[in-house]
This record gives C-alpha cells, sequence and structure tokens, in this order.
C-alpha cells in the first residue's frame, strides 16, 4: 500500500499539469482540443435555437449536445479529483462555470417534462459555457485587475450619469408635458437615457423649441459621457500591462523580479506566469490548486 502512494501522488501531479498547466505539450493539447469543444458545443446549441434546423437536424444535435456534456462532465471529474482542495475550487468562479456548463442537460434528464417552459430555459444556460473560454485569454487577468481598478471611479462616474438624465428627464417632463409623449419623469429619464447614450430609438422626441434645445446639448453632453470611461480604462489597462511586463510571478512562490523569457523561477524553480506582482506572496488569494 505504501508503495502505490507515490505513484498515485505523481500520477495526480501530472494530471494536474496537464489540465491546469500550459507549459508541456500535452497541456497545451488540452487546451487547444477543449476550446475547440467549448467553441462547438456553443455553436450547437445556437443551431438548435433555429427552428429550421432543428427540425431536420435533431437527432445529430441531440447527439452532439450529449457528446460534449460527457466530455465536460469528465474534464469536470478530472480536476476536482486532480485538485487538493476540490471544495475551494467547485466554489470559484470557473469551478461553478464548469458545473453549470453541464448540469442543465442533466436536470433536462432527470425531470422528464422537455416540454415544460422552465426545463427548456434550462438549456440556454449551456450557452455560459462561453464562459469558460476565458481560460484561454492570456490577456483575460490583466483586463480583470484594469476594470477592478477602475471600478470605484466608474462608479463614481455612474453616478453622476443617473443625478444628470434623472434632472434632463425632469426637466423634458415639464417643458414637453404629455401631450408631445413625455407622459411621466419616468418616460422622460428613459428619454434622455437613450439620448445621452447616443442610441435615438425615435419612439418620443421633443416637438417644443425649449425641449429640442436641451435635448441639443444633452446629445452633445453624450459624446463626451462616452468618452470618459473609455480613458479611465485605457489608461489602468496601459498601467496594468506596464507592470505585467516589468513583474513576473512564481505559481509556486510567488516571487516576481524575473526576466521577460524566463520560464522558471530563479528561487525556487516553480513555473513562472505573466501576472501582476504582489509584494507579499502569502497576501494571495489562496490557490485552488494549492
Amino acid at each position: 500500500m505504501e508503495g502505490t502512494q507515490p505513484k498515485e501522488s505523481r500520477r495526480k501531479r501530472q494530471v494536474r499539469r496537464i489540465i491546469f498547466g500550459t507549459d508541456t505539450p500535452a497541456g497545451k493539447a488540452f487546451d487547444i482540443g477543449l476550446l475547440w469543444a467549448i467553441l462547438l458545443s456553443i455553436a450547437a446549441v445556437m443551431l438548435e435555437s433555429v427552428e429550421s434546423y432543428r427540425q431536420i437536424w435533431h437527432a445529430p444535435l441531440y447527439a452532439a449536445e450529449w457528446f460534449f456534456t460527457i466530455i465536460f462532465t469528465a474534464e469536470y471529474a478530472l480536476r476536482m479529483w486532480c485538485v487538493q482542495r476540490p471544495v475551494a475550487y467547485a466554489t470559484s468562479f470557473f469551478g461553478i462555470v464548469d458545473l453549470a456548463s453541464v448540469l442543465p442537460s442533466y436536470i433536462t434528464l432527470a425531470t422528464g417534462a422537455p416540454s415544460m417552459a422552465i426545463v427548456r430555459s434550462l438549456r440556454l444556460l449551456r450557452v455560459f459555457r462561453v464562459l469558460r473560454l476565458r481560460h484561454y485569454m492570456s490577456e483575460a487577468n490583466v483586463l480583470s485587475h484594469a476594470i477592478s481598478a477602475t471600478l470605484p471611479k466608474i462608479t463614481v462616474f455612474l453616478g453622476t450619469v443617473v443625478v444628470v438624465v434623472t434632472i434632463m428627464g425632469s426637466l423634458m417632463y415639464i417643458v414637453e408635458g404629455p401631450e408631445n409623449g413625455f407622459t411621466s419623469i419616468p418616460r422622460g429619464v428613459y428619454w434622455a437615457i437613450v439620448t445621452v447614450t447616443t442610441v435615438g430609438y425615435g419612439d418620443i422626441h421633443p416637438q417644443t423649441p425649449l425641449g429640442q434645445a436641451l435635448s441639443s446639448l444633452l446629445m452633445v453632453t453624450g459624446y463626451a459621457i462616452i468618452a470618459v470611461p473609455t480613458g479611465i480604462v485605457t489608461v489602468q489597462l496601459a498601467e496594468a500591462n506596464r507592470i505585467r511586463d516589468e513583474r513576473r510571478n512564481c505559481v509556486d512562490c510567488g516571487r516576481h523580479g524575473h526576466e521577460p523569457d524566463a520560464h522558471h523561477c530563479k528561487y525556487c524553480g516553480g513555473p513562472v506566469a505573466d501576472g501582476l506582482a504582489t509584494k507579499n506572496p502569502s497576501s494571495r488569494p489562496p490557490d485552488p490548486l494549492l
């Protein structure tokens, strides 16, 4: 019994390195194959929603759905088996997405009533497989960090926009009145949102000269408003890219300061990955693999 334990642990490490890592040919092949499976499964779900295709290709689409469901179920089971902290992985964002990509098919099968509208709607949750594509986007962590860093500024900006559209919607209700389509303040706020975002549905518009003047002012303001969040996120994204290029973290010990072309940590020999540096390795969030 004791002699088999190291072999089992070594097998788990190998499987974990293939599934969660991309530094080996087997890991890259696994990621590419899974990526194609995700894309094809999403295409099958979309084709199934088209009535003409569903009537002609119902059997192949049904078989394809269960084929991909079995693949993703096996992949989820392997992930749960090889990680050292299964609960942490299962409750993480990717763990929940991985489970949500297969669960609707089994719920539909277990209910035995595919004609129910609520059960059919569960099948649409399979489209959430598209969220798993974030696994394979190398820039996803940088973008996520940039958005998180700009969240306070964006929140203040959105609060200002809410105040502006509320004031303009109230003014248009007073100026135009119900006879011109502005039957209430919420209706005026709806018009202000449509105008400030430069969508312009055209279902409601001012008729009086004063209302048209306010509308023109709000449309010009809308262009300025659109530029604000774009500039905030762009600046933060550039900063995040600069930090990532200057500092690369070790996956095992969390230390940074490695060369841009380094593949292994100069302190512990572990794999080095692109990412945002942390001043204290112990402050990093827990990794479900560790």
